[in-house]
């Protein structure tokens, strides 16, 4: 792989309580999965980010989540799909007025925390994702986790589908990511975590917890803004990455 996209979770303050260093972690990334309100951000933190990411030349996304601002959308919300379509396309739709201000544009979707676990394997919930991304209307990628429900189903509705690894979190040998409720399950060894994203990059491959070894095709590489050491780690794996000889580049 000679390039690779990295994505961060930003714009996750909301109003005067504070999360991440989002103009820090844009010296090091490509791409801004932006919270659109439902579980962070208000408008003007959606405004001041996307201000932000414009400057500094990333590529803005819609990070879109189950309506869960006490549980900053990771806990599961058993809506109807139509209810979840409707959370979907309102939250791209604000977030779209947002950037188109600020001189930008979403350019791809990212489901957060439960919603995007939840349609690794839930048939309802993953077909509602892709149906309010497809009825927005612009041909949006969706950035997924390999081998879930929604990536098959946006596939399958053809749409592009993007597969991305996450630097900071521990895999279950099935590929899917350990649970925050367990140990381990966040990395903060920014080395370490640097040499796993260049073998990812350059070999296709992680490792699962177990010790097994996973083949992961992504095109994307998730640092998360809100993991502490974030910007440290971000910028270590960047590094590492350009001296392996892989440029970072949008995948949109």
């Amino acid at each position: 792989m000679t390039s690779i996209d990295l994505n961060s979770d930003v714009g996750e303050s909301f109003g005067n309580w504070t999360m991440g260093d989002d103009a820090a972690i844009f010296e090091s990334v490509s791409s801004a999965n932006v919270a659109c309100g439902f579980h962070a951000g208000d408008p003007s933190t959606m405004g001041q980010t996307c201000r932000d990411a414009v400057a500094a030349g990333v590529v803005t996304g819609a990070h879109v989540a189950y309506r869960d601002l006490a549980g900053f959308g990771r806990r599961f919300l058993d809506c109807s799909p139509t209810e979840l379509a409707d959370d979907v396309l309102y939250q791209l739709g604000a977030l779209d007025a947002v950037a188109r201000a600020a001189g930008g544009s979403i350019r791809y979707v990212k489901p957060h925390g439960a919603l995007y676990n939840t349609i690794v394997h839930h048939e309802a919930h993953a077909q509602a994702v892709v149906d309010a991304v497809k009825a927005f209307g612009t041909d949006l990628p969706l950035l997924l986790l390999p081998g879930s429900v929604a990536l098959a189903r946006a596939e399958a509705a053809g749409m592009r589908a993007v597969a991305e690894a996450f630097a900071d979190r521990a895999y279950n040998p099935d590929g899917t990511l350990v649970s925050r409720r367990e140990e381990g399950a966040v990395l903060h060894d920014a080395d370490l975590v640097a040499a796993n994203m260049v073998r990812l990059a350059t070999e296709g491959t992680l490792t699962a917890r177990d010790g097994s070894t996973l083949s992961m095709p992504a095109e994307s590489i998730c640092l998360h803004g809100d993991t502490a050491g974030a910007v440290a780690m971000a910028a270590a794996v960047r590094r590492g990455l350009e001296a392996a000889g892989v440029s970072i580049r949008s995948f949109a």
